[in-house]
């Protein structure tokens, strides 16, 4: 079974994106019942539309149905399931037992995977969950390849997949109480307000003068969780035995999602690892991890700010390729700018001087300036729609 690159989607055009650049399936989630409550997210229509769209090109849909459920939410619950069985959505995420069970009577035609939420943490709770029916489980991040290693030997026919790039919580597994507490969203029905991102004051009591909290002189993020980046050791995920790898990402941009799933594919189809750990530089993130792929890790935490902007600037998406290709501005570029192609193609990495940029209407434009406008940009390489366009400093 070959392994499987599995990418987010917070809308559809990301959805369109991360199949572009080469993922073999999206996870995405619908207006409700997900943990990600302020991405975009897919109306029941465009859930169909989506899973019409992944199926014509051999690719797969996996609905998040994955929040902690109250009782309140169960009225609508099994109606839900009924229709994402009855448009052929490849898998339901799930979290909860409650929601299982009542995804097992209303769709028993529609597979069951277990989200990372539910903090399977070794061999027997995978065990426990095979056999209520869940045909994947996604392993909570705190285990390490030796540990995967043996939950896949105990479990044989249970599809392991584990995150192998993105942001991660500092709580475990993101079961989190911090941003119930501190500013009344809840974490765990999908309206994080992330605060472990936040940067921290001490103030004494019944003073109004803030302190900062300092951790070793080193900075004040003393929650901010370094982003996991699983690249170098794909092959020994593999050998584990997880069959799909998981890009964290539903809330991140376009670019973000192009950019990691392109690295990612090529790394999976042989090109160097080096080559690749550089592509994923040239979008914003923070300090890398392996987190705990080897054991007990001290050094997840990131004191410094939240993230750091990436080697390359986003400037523009390509809307059609031909011999002057029509591209959207996304960021702002000038004449004379070196300007470099993101692509699933061979025209990936290659780099051009924007020089002969017009409007729609042939005026010349030096400096693209206007939000959302379509150019006309020449370019030495073949370019294709939905290519991205960035800046090289």
């Amino acid at each position: 079974m070959s392994v499987e690159l599995l990418a987010p989607a917070g809308d559809f055009e990301k959805l369109k994106t991360a199949l572009y650049f080469g993922a073999d399936a999206v996870y995405l989630g619908g207006k409700a019942y997900s943990l990600r409550a302020f991405a975009d997210n897919f109306t029941g229509e465009e859930l169909e539309r989506a899973v019409v769209y992944a199926h014509a090109r051999g690719k797969k849909v996996y609905v998040t149905v994955n929040i902690f459920a109250k009782n309140s939410d169960f009225a609508q619950l099994g109606g839900y399931f009924s229709f994402l069985q009855h448009i052929g959505a490849d898998a339901a995420l799930v979290t909860d037992a409650g929601v299982l069970s009542v995804a097992r009577q209303a769709a028993p035609r529609l597979p069951l995977h277990l989200s990372t939420q539910a903090n399977t943490t070794n061999k027997y709770a995978a065990k426990f969950w095979q056999e209520q029916g869940v045909s994947r489980v996604v392993l909570a991040r705190e285990l390490s390849l030796a540990e995967i290693a043996e939950v896949h030997a105990f479990c044989p026919g249970l599809e392991l997949e584990a995150f192998v790039h993105g942001a991660m919580c500092i709580s475990y597994s993101g079961r989190c109480l911090l941003s119930s507490y501190l500013d009344g969203r809840d974490a765990n029905r999908g309206a994080c307000v992330q605060a472990c991102r936040w940067r921290y004051e001490v103030r004494p009591e019944g003073g109004r003068a803030a302190l900062p909290a300092e951790e070793d002189a080193r900075g004040t993020y003393v929650f901010n969780s370094k982003d996991l980046n699983m690249l170098p050791y794909l092959a020994e995920l593999t050998a584990a035995g997880v069959c799909s790898f998981k890009i964290e990402g539903r809330m991140k941009s376009r670019y973000y999602v192009a950019d990691v799933v392109n690295a990612y594919r090529r790394a999976l189809d042989g090109a160097p690892a080096g080559e690749m750990a550089a592509e994923l530089e040239k979008c914003a993130h923070r300090d890398f991890t392996a987190a705990y792929a080897f054991g007990g890790n001290a050094h997840t935490v990131s004191y410094e700010n939240a993230q750091r902007g990436g080697t390359r600037e986003y400037v523009a998406d390509v809307l059609e390729g031909g011999e002057v290709p029509l591209v959207q501005m996304r960021g702002r570029f000038r004449e004379g700018d070196v300007l470099e192609v993101l692509s699933p193609s061979a025209s990936f990495n290659g780099t051009f001087t924007a020089a002969g940029v017009t409007a729609e209407d042939g005026t010349p434009v030096a400096d693209a300036k206007l939000v959302m406008q379509k150019l006309r940009l020449p370019c030495p390489y073949p370019l294709h729609a939905g290519d991205i366009l960035r800046k090289a400093p």
